[in-house]
């Protein structure tokens, strides 16, 4: 798989491949994306800020005999998260700079999606941040497995909670 920035000309699959993944969130029980969420338009300004990043996997690793296709895609942003700010029962383990690991999302076949998101973002940041809905706990174990500490709950924009971890930094 290779990663590289999102462009507008990737825009069409990128949503479909949300459109994809929340309705298997849903299906999962998972409410974590409502209806539209991510928007198209926070999808263009994650483009627009070269925070967007997409999978790609060549025609042989998905055994497709077609040509390259997306198979993920996430946003990785570099600074302080507003809704970061405060977190409850429990605290972040530094106040080092960080990057934080939004929007991830796959085609629900390909292997290692999030794995090499994760890896992307740490070696562009050694201090890593990302939340989850308290019912992705598909999510949870992956983070768990690579290191990320629990560190508490932080709400989103719109108010609902998330679980928050992080690696990197921590002592």
């Amino acid at each position: 798989m290779i990663i590289r920035t999102t462009t507008l000309g990737d825009l069409p699959a990128v949503m479909d491949l949300y459109r994809e993944a929340q309705a298997r969130m849903m299906a999962a029980g998972n409410p974590q994306w409502p209806a539209g969420w991510p928007s198209e338009e926070k999808i263009r300004e994650d483009i627009r800020r070269g925070n967007s990043y997409v999978l790609e996997a060549e025609s042989d690793e998905l055994g497709t005999g077609e040509g390259p296709s997306l198979v993920g895609v996430f946003a990785f942003v570099l600074g302080d998260e507003p809704t970061y700010a405060v977190i409850e029962d429990g605290a972040w383990p530094n106040d080092e700079p960080y990057g934080t690991l939004h929007r991830v999302a796959s085609n629900g076949k390909a292997r290692g999606v999030m794995q090499a998101a994760l890896e992307f973002c740490e070696r562009l940041c050694p201090n890593v941040r990302v939340d989850t809905h308290e019912t992705n706990s598909a999510m949870q174990h992956i983070l768990e497995k690579n290191g990320y500490q629990y560190c508490g709950r932080i709400y989103v924009e719109d108010g609902t909670p998330r679980r928050a971890y992080q690696k990197g930094g921590i002592t």
